[in-house]
């Protein structure tokens, strides 16, 4: 690993970017560990271990190689969570590993299952990746998508080729079944403490 002494390159965004776009390798190993983890983190979302780790490089590669498409315009950590969707969602595709997503009428799903807070307050971030995990994949993708990455069910439909009501049945599903997990989970912790 690269150590960066401070007079290397600034830790400000804006020069470590213009450094990387000369090609300077010491400042795309400090953007590299500057995102390393969040966008290692984006791609467990989507995939499985040994798929998201194939997907994190390819998307770090698409990044060096792209980097003169990002104008400056908006947060540079959203531009790259943008193609490390986009990378996931690719590799899901090539690799038949996005199943065909089942259209259901939305308005059966539409209804949604509220948590109780002593359910919410028992959770830890991990337990919420292992619930995520167990989700089918064509409703982990649009749930990541809408609830984790912020887009909208127009973007996803567009992403994915399917329908708005698509979407949002498979993101009704999700929430279903983690909420059901979640109850569940909380019931059983309950039970097991007396």
């Amino acid at each position: 690993m690269i150590r960066l002494r401070k007079r290397d390159v600034t830790t400000d965004e804006a020069s470590l970017l213009a450094a990387v776009r000369k090609g300077n390798e010491k400042a795309m190993s400090a953007l590299y560990e500057r995102h390393a983890a969040k966008m290692m983190a984006v791609c467990r979302r989507y995939l499985p271990m040994p798929e998201a780790e194939d997907a994190f490089l390819e998307g770090f590669q698409r990044v060096f190689q792209h980097i003169e498409q990002y104008k400056g315009e908006g947060n540079f950590e959203g531009w790259m969570r943008r193609i490390f969707v986009n990378q996931c969602l690719q590799y899901l595709r090539r690799k038949s590993l996005l199943l065909t997503i089942e259209t259901e009428g939305t308005d059966a799903l539409a209804d949604e299952l509220q948590l109780p807070e002593e359910a919410l307050s028992q959770l830890e971030a991990e337990y919420l990746m292992k619930l995520l995990e167990r989700l089918p994949k064509g409703c982990r993708t649009v749930f990541n998508l809408y609830a984790i990455e912020g887009f909208t069910h127009a973007e996803i439909a567009s992403m994915l080729n399917i329908s708005e009501g698509t979407s949002k049945s498979q993101l009704a599903k999700a929430r279903k079944m983690l909420q059901s997990w979640i109850i569940e989970e909380t019931q059983c912790s309950q039970i097991k403490s007396l």
